[in-house]
C-alpha cells in the first residue's frame, strides 16, 4: 500500500488485484528481506523479494555505430544500470524497462524535476522516478539512458533523428546481445549483458515516450512493449499544423536546451543542418520524413500502452490519435489511457491505479504472467475529473463518421450545425489577440473575428469518439491567412484545470512512497489532487492550418478574392456532450498562444456549401440525428462561469 507521510489518511483501495499490490508495497525499513527466486504467485503478480538497497548499480557506454559529432571515432551512449544482486548470484536473467531521455542532466525527470546523481565511482546513485525502487525488487533491471550529445553520452542531439533513436536502439541491441559496450567512456574493456534475457519496455513521457515509439517504429528485435505518455508520433506535427507555426522557435532550440556543454561546442554543424532542414515556413522536408514514425508503424512488433492528456497542448492530441490509428490497421497489441489532464504524467493523475496498471502490463508483457491484463477493456477515459469510465475497445464498436454542415442563422455570424448541406457565406476576420476561448464564451454573438455554428440543445448525450476532420473553403483578401478550426460543448460542467500551471493538477506536500528507498534515492514523492475549473463550456477538440498549404505540403502565396479548399486535422477526443448542452463548431483566424499569426491580417469568407466537419459519433451520424431532434429536457446555463485559458510554453519541450 501507499505509506503516507506527514500525517495523512490512508484509504484503502477496492479492488483484489490493488489489494496484492498493497501487500507487495514495502517501506524502506522492509524492503531487505531475505531474497528468494521470483516467481509469480497465486494471483500472478511478481513479488518484492529483492533487496533495492543492495542492488548492482553500474554503468557502460554502449556504441551505437555512428559519428554523429564527427570526431573520427563512433558515438558512445551513456546507460545506467540498477538491477537485482540476487539474481545474477543465482543465474537467473531478467528482463528490463528502459527509459532513454534527454532530460537527466539539463532538466530532470518527473513532478519533481528529478536528475541522476552519481557517486564517487561514477554508478547511479539516484535514477529519476519510481521505476527502479519499484520495480527492481521485484525482479526486473532498469535502465536509463542519456541520449547522444546529452548529459554522459558522446555525439550530437538531433531531436528525434537518426542519432536520437539509434542512442536508445543500439542499447536493445546490446541487450540482446547485437552490439558492444564498454566499461568507460573512452576504455577498450567490454562489458556484456550476461544477466538479463534481452526483453525490454521501454517507457517515457513526453520526448522519452516519443523515443519509445520511434525505435518501435524500426522493429528492432527483444521491445517486447513500449509505454508512450504524451508523445510525440511525428516531429513536423509538434511543431506544425499543415504550415501553420505551433511554437516561434523549432527543433535548433530544443536541441540546444537538452545538449551537454561538450556537445553544444562540437555541434553545431549538426544544429546548423536542423535549422536548414526545419524552415519557419511550415514545409515539409526530408529532415521531417526522418522523424515521422507513424509512416512506419507496420513494423511495430512492440505492444503499446498509449497514455494522453486530451488537452495536452504541448504535445497535443493528434499524435495519439494518428498513431493509435496507425497502430490499429497494423493489428499491433494495444491499451490506452486518456485523461482530461494536460501534459502530466499518470503517476501525477491517478497514482495508485497507474502503479497497479503497469506492474500488471510489465508481469505481463515482459515476465509472460497470464494475468488478464490482455483480456480487460482497452481504454480507460477520465470522464470527469477522478471520474474514469472503460471501452472494451478504442473507439467503441458502432463508431461511425457524421459529416455535419455549417448553415447560415437568423443571426448573421451565428449559425446552425446539422446534416443538411447548408448554404450562403460567412465572414470573419483574423484578431491574432483572440483564441478559442473568446470564440467559444461569445458562441451566441456576432463578433468579427470568428464564424459560429451550434446544434439546438441536444436531447439526449452524445459521445465524440476518435479523429475529426473540418474542410474548409474560404476565400482571403490578402496573400496570407491561418484558419483555426474548433469542437465545442456549450453549457456548465466541471473539468479539470487544464490551463493553469499544473495542467489539471495541484501538487500536496505530503508524499506515498512507491517501493524500496536508500539514502541517495528515495521512493516517496508528493502527492496530488485534481485542479478543477466551473466552466460553462468545454473545448472537445482543436485543429489549425495554413491556407497557403492547401494544395502540398509546401506552401505558397494566396491570391485575394480566390476561392481555396484546405482540410484541418482535429486532435483525438473521446467526450460526451451532455443531454441540454449544445455542440458547436468555430471557423477562426489565429488561435492565440496555441498557432503563430500569418504575416498579414485576413479577412476571409467561408463558402457553406463546401465547409464541412466529418466527426465520429458513437452510432454514427444516426446517434446525431437523434440527439438533436426534438426539445431537450434541460437547457444550459447561461451565467458566465470561470472558462479556462490555454498556457504556452515559453520554450517548448516536448
Amino acid at each position: 500500500m501507499p505509506i503516507r507521510t506527514r500525517f495523512t489518511i490512508w484509504r484503502p483501495f477496492a479492488t483484489a488485484a490493488t489489494a496484492a499490490l498493497m501487500a507487495g508495497l514495502l517501506s524502506p525499513a522492509t524492503a531487505q528481506a531475505a531474497p528468494s527466486a521470483t516467481a509469480p504467485t497465486a494471483d500472478r503478480t511478481s513479488r518484492p523479494v529483492h533487496s533495492y538497497e543492495n542492488a548492482v548499480r553500474e554503468a557502460v557506454w554502449v556504441d551505437t555505430g555512428l559519428d554523429g559529432d564527427g570526431d573520427g571515432r563512433t558515438d558512445r551512449v551513456a546507460v545506467d544500470i540498477v538491477r537485482p544482486r540476487e539474481a545474477a548470484r543465482q543465474g537467473r536473467k531478467v528482463p528490463v524497462i528502459m527509459d532513454a531521455s534527454p532530460y537527466y542532466a539539463c532538466c530532470g525527470r518527473g513532478n519533481e524535476s528529478q536528475k541522476k546523481t552519481y557517486d564517487a565511482a561514477g554508478n547511479v546513485v539516484q535514477m529519476p522516478l519510481f521505476y527502479d525502487n519499484y520495480f527492481v525488487p521485484r525482479g526486473y533491471a532498469v535502465v536509463g539512458v542519456d541520449l547522444a550529445g546529452t548529459n554522459r553520452s558522446d555525439g550530437c542531439v538531433d531531436v528525434g533523428g537518426r542519432s536520437d533513436i539509434q542512442s536508445a536502439k543500439a542499447v536493445v541491441d546490446w541487450l540482446n546481445g547485437r552490439a558492444t559496450a564498454y566499461t568507460t567512456r573512452t576504455g577498450t574493456t567490454r562489458a556484456k549483458a550476461t544477466w538479463t534475457n534481452g526483453r525490454t519496455g521501454m517507457i517515457g513521457k513526453s520526448y522519452d515516450g516519443t523515443i519509445a515509439n520511434g525505435v518501435a517504429a524500426t522493429g528492432v528485435e527483444g521491445l517486447e512493449t513500449i509505454v508512450p505518455i504524451g508523445a510525440i508520433s511525428s516531429w513536423y506535427d509538434y511543431y506544425f499544423a499543415k504550415g501553420a507555426p505551433l511554437f516561434a522557435s523549432g527543433p535548433d532550440g530544443l536541441a540546444y536546451r537538452v545538449e551537454s556543454p561538450e556537445a553544444r561546442a562540437r555541434c553545431s554543424a549538426v544544429q546548423q543542418r536542423i535549422v536548414d532542414g526545419a524552415p519557419r515556413t511550415g514545409d515539409w522536408t526530408p529532415l521531417w520524413t526522418e522523424r515521422d514514425y507513424v509512416r512506419h508503424a507496420d513494423r511495430v512488433e512492440a505492444s503499446v500502452f498509449v497514455v494522453h492528456g486530451m488537452q495536452d497542448l504541448n504535445v497535443r492530441a493528434k499524435h495519439f490519435g494518428q498513431w493509435w490509428d496507425a497502430l490499429a490497421k497494423n493489428g499491433v497489441d494495444r491499451k490506452i489511457w486518456l485523461s482530461q489532464v494536460g501534459h502530466v504524467d499518470p503517476f501525477d493523475f491517478r497514482r495508485a491505479t497507474w502503479v497497479e496498471t503497469l506492474h500488471r502490463w510489465f508481469d505481463h508483457e515482459l515476465l509472460g504472467y497470464d494475468n488478464g491484463i490482455d483480456d480487460e477493456p482497452m481504454a480507460d477515459i477520465e470522464r470527469a475529473p477522478d471520474q474514469w469510465v472503460t471501452s472494451s475497445v478504442w473507439p467503441p464498436r458502432g463508431t461511425g463518421t457524421a459529416t455535419l454542415r455549417p448553415a447560415e442563422g437568423a443571426v448573421d455570424g451565428v449559425g446552425t450545425l446539422g446534416l443538411r448541406p447548408g448554404t450562403g457565406t460567412e465572414t470573419f476576420t483574423d484578431h491574432p489577440e483572440h483564441d478559442e476561448t473568446d470564440w467559444a464564451s461569445r458562441i451566441d454573438q456576432p463578433i468579427p473575428d470568428k464564424a459560429g455554428f451550434t446544434t439546438a440543445p441536444l436531447t439526449r448525450d452524445l459521445r465524440l469518439s476518435g479523429s475529426s476532420r473540418v474542410t474548409v473553403t474560404a476565400t482571403p483578401s490578402t496573400t496570407s491567412a491561418h484558419l483555426s478550426a474548433v469542437l465545442v460543448d456549450i453549457g456548465p460542467d466541471t473539468i479539470r484545470d487544464y490551463a493553469a500551471a499544473g495542467e489539471g493538477i495541484t501538487t500536496l506536500t505530503d508524499r506515498t512512497c512507491w517501493g524500496a528507498s536508500t539514502t541517495g534515492d528515495s521512493a516517496c514523492f508528493q502527492e496530488t489532487a485534481a485542479k478543477t475549473a466551473d466552466v460553462d463550456y468545454t473545448i472537445v477538440s482543436r485543429g489549425w492550418a495554413d491556407l497557403g498549404n492547401h494544395a502540398s505540403a509546401t506552401g505558397a502565396p494566396l491570391t485575394p478574392g480566390t476561392p481555396y479548399t484546405i482540410t484541418l486535422d482535429l486532435a483525438a477526443t473521446d467526450h460526451v456532450v451532455p443531454e441540454g448542452h449544445r455542440l458547436a463548431l468555430i471557423v477562426a483566424g489565429t488561435d492565440k498562444d496555441l498557432i503563430e499569426p500569418p504575416s498579414t491580417t485576413p479577412t476571409l469568407t467561408l463558402d457553406l456549401s463546401r465547409t464541412s466537419a466529418r466527426v465520429p459519433f458513437v452510432g454514427g451520424a444516426t446517434a446525431f440525428a437523434r440527439a438533436t431532434a426534438g426539445t431537450a429536457t434541460a437547457t444550459p446555463e447561461s451565467a458566465p462561469l470561470d472558462g479556462v485559458r490555454e498556457p504556452r510554453p515559453v520554450h517548448p519541450v516536448p
